[in-house]
């Protein structure tokens, strides 16, 4: 049991630390000299980097978030105690997402987590993570709010996993990473939007 709780806490430790790295930030004031939260949502977000450095520095910021959850999540899930890993795992994923979304390194003002939290979806089965990814542009589409999209996304996604016969690592990850994702959404439940930019104010 002690040897699980020490897992367990080094592998939240671990989940945090890449969560915390602003890939964001820092590629955005490599390239225009700019912090990537003094303009447009104010978030370390992908669109935000979009908006203000460009597509493929989007895409970069994309990829690299999806990593800070992959990476803990797949580690916990080959190296963790076995009757314990999907559990551990999911904690991990859980302290990626958070130290995304509240870093040590950037003044605990991050982004939003979903790519982060995907990606730890990523490293328990590329199908959670396309299901995850169709409900949250279904809903999106539909409800034509990012933030209650968001939300609303979290709270269905075990659920829905459990009902659809996932109930692997993917279950205990999506359980606990969209804790911390509804937490963070629901600061932008009131917040209004235009087109289909998760983080784009109206004027």
């Amino acid at each position: 049991m002690l040897v699980m709780v020490l897992y367990a806490l080094g592998f939240v430790l671990l989940g945090y630390l890449c969560g915390g790295l602003t890939f964001s930030i820092w590629i955005t004031r490599l390239l225009k000299r700019v912090d990537v939260r003094d303009a447009g949502s104010g978030h370390a977000t992908t669109t935000n980097t979009i908006r203000q450095a460009g597509l493929p520095a989007g895409v970069l910021v994309l990829v690299l978030d999806i990593a800070k959850g992959f990476l803990p999540a797949w580690l916990a899930l080959h190296y963790a105690p076995t009757p314990a890993r999907p559990w551990i795992a999911a904690l991990a994923v859980a302290a990626a997402v958070a130290g995304h979304c509240w870093p040590v390194f950037a003044q605990f003002r991050g982004g939003m987590g979903l790519a982060t939290g995907a990606g730890g979806l990523l490293a328990a089965s590329p199908l959670s993570f396309l299901i995850a990814a169709a409900i949250l542009i279904f809903l999106t589409l539909v409800i034509r709010h990012g933030a209650r999209a968001s939300v609303t996304t979290a709270a269905l996604l075990a659920p829905g996993f459990w009902l659809a016969g996932l109930r692997g690592a993917e279950l205990p990850i999506a359980a606990a990473g969209s804790v911390v994702l509804v937490i963070r959404f629901l600061s932008d439940w009131n917040r209004q939007y235009r087109e289909l930019w998760l983080d784009r104010e109206k004027r």
